[in-house]
């Protein structure tokens, strides 16, 4: 795999589609990943074209062109490869033809609706990121009463618990029984974010669906059903094309212009 001069270890394995940035920190302090044939101790290592890195003892694999998938996630699933308790995950679902996949961002265990996955780590990183601006847009059920001006506070964005949270847009649907079902945008995803706020709004969410992620539409994907984006689609909202791919900066440029 062609290496970009002076790049992080974490995020040469991340392009490569081997693992996150995460996964590949936790890999170098298992002792799994060399460079020249010196074990790596610390993620804090700098790699070029010149470098030879290898995991588990072989080499990077060829680049291969960035793909998308859009996931209906169900509920009942983690994010994530692996779970010491044995809960069912994500990627244990996947067709069993699909390349090794990273998932840009995270829906929770109860959550549902779409998860983008990508064999491009790095990509997934960049997409993550607030800077992107991307609006990810969700159908929440909640148990309880609705204040308007509680959800047009949330707006301004607020504070929950020593977290500052940004604005996000709550528009109220309809009520149904004790129940009430919302409509929210936001832009930061943070860790169970929608649940916290509503939350903080005297509201219980028993039902949250992700609708939408940037450009990406859930649309009418089944649940479980996984179907990949266009490379055209992918050209013409991040302004990817065939290896080799654009620089980080001008990607994150094209990818903040899609924005809907």
């Amino acid at each position: 795999m062609a290496v970009m001069e002076g790049e992080r270890i974490a995020k040469v394995l991340a392009r490569a589609g081997l693992c996150s940035r995460r996964e590949a920190e936790r890999w170098i302090a298992e002792g799994r990943v060399e460079v020249d044939g010196q074990v790596l101790t610390t993620p804090a290592v700098t790699v070029g074209p010149g470098n030879v890195v290898r995991v588990d003892g072989q080499p990077l694999p060829a680049a291969e062109e960035t793909r998308l998938w859009r996931y209906h996630k169900p509920a009942g699933k983690l994010t994530t490869h692996n779970d010491p308790e044995g809960r069912p995950t994500v990627f244990e679902a996947l067709p069993a033809d699909m390349p090794r996949v990273v998932s840009v961002g995270r829906l929770d265990y109860n959550s549902e609706g779409l998860l983008l996955l990508t064999n491009d780590g790095g990509l997934a990183r960049r997409l993550e990121l607030p800077a992107t601006g991307w609006v990810r847009r969700y159908r929440a059920r909640a148990y309880g009463g609705v204040d308007p001006k509680a959800l047009e506070a949330l707006k301004a964005g607020v504070t929950v618990d020593g977290v500052r949270y940004g604005p996000v847009k709550a528009q109220l649907d309809k009520a149904q029984g004790d129940n009430v079902w919302l409509t929210l945008a936001l832009t930061e995803g943070k860790n169970r974010e929608v649940r916290k706020l509503l939350a903080h709004v005297g509201l219980t969410v028993n039902r949250l669906i992700r609708l939408s992620y940037g450009p990406f539409q859930l649309g009418n994907l089944e649940r479980g059903q996984v179907e990949e984006v266009p490379r055209r689609i992918l050209r013409d909202q991040l302004g990817l094309a065939a290896a080799p791919r654009p620089k980080e900066r001008d990607m994150a440029k094209r990818a903040a212009k899609a924005v809907p």
